[in-house]
């Protein structure tokens, strides 16, 4: 089951007031495990970046103005999200913005029934608690040093981690099924069978055998 996680960085907080995105990250993964894939791009806003903004992500005006626009870049995004599960945390966010972008070029919404909150799951499952990244990387002990500012590939990593904590998938469900001479061991992927070996004692082996616990009880009780 290949899903990407995603993150974008912008110049401001709404599409409303005119803001732009200026970052854009994707990592795939597949059955919860990261995949060499990544889609990223720095991109021109055409409008400055708030102050605001600036002091999460950093990138500046200068920076951005030499990158490329998000039309030069929407057919690779487009094609490397392509019937995939998005994972975002705060979604509500992140697909305005996106969506904001796509309807500026007249193309195709992001279907919100697609994509995954890992912030709602969160809430749902620690709720009255801090849901922030920063939070939940605490919470499930995960190294977040590298996130001196919010970049979006860097988060994306740190997300990727949380999400496997969240869902529970740590590792590939394991179903253990016990035959008379065999264990099956079964994932998302293969099956494999291991055949136990069954060694019996010969008719000379047990009498040696009942003999030795005869002399030891006599000794230890008698």
């Amino acid at each position: 089951m290949k899903e990407v996680i995603l993150d974008t960085e912008t110049t401001g907080l709404d599409v409303k007031d005119g803001h732009r995105i200026v970052e854009i990250g994707c990592l795939e993964i597949d059955n919860y495990v990261l995949t060499s894939k990544k889609f990223h791009c720095y991109l021109n806003p055409e409008r400055k970046v708030s102050e605001q903004a600036l002091k999460v992500h950093g990138y500046t005006d200068a920076f951005l103005a030499t990158q490329k626009k998000f039309s030069d870049v929407v057919d690779e995004f487009s094609d490397f999200i392509k019937d995939k599960k998005l994972i975002i945390h705060n979604a509500n966010f992140d697909l305005s913005h996106l969506n904001n972008e796509l309807a500026i070029l007249g193309k195709n919404k992001i279907n919100s029934q697609n994509v995954i909150d890992t912030l709602e799951l969160a809430r749902s499952k620690f709720p009255g608690a801090q849901n922030s990244l920063d939070a939940l990387c605490k919470r499930f002990k995960i190294d977040n040093s590298k996130r001196v500012k919010h970049t979006a590939l860097v988060d994306c990593e740190l997300l990727s981690k949380v999400y496997v904590n969240l869902t529970g998938q740590k590792e590939p469900t394991l179903n253990l099924k016990i035959g008379e001479n065999n264990i099956e061991r079964e994932d998302n992927k293969k099956k494999i069978q291991y055949y136990n070996m069954v060694i019996k004692p010969t008719d000379e082996e047990v009498k040696l055998h009942k003999k030795f616990l005869k002399t030891k009880l006599k000794k230890n009780f008698f």
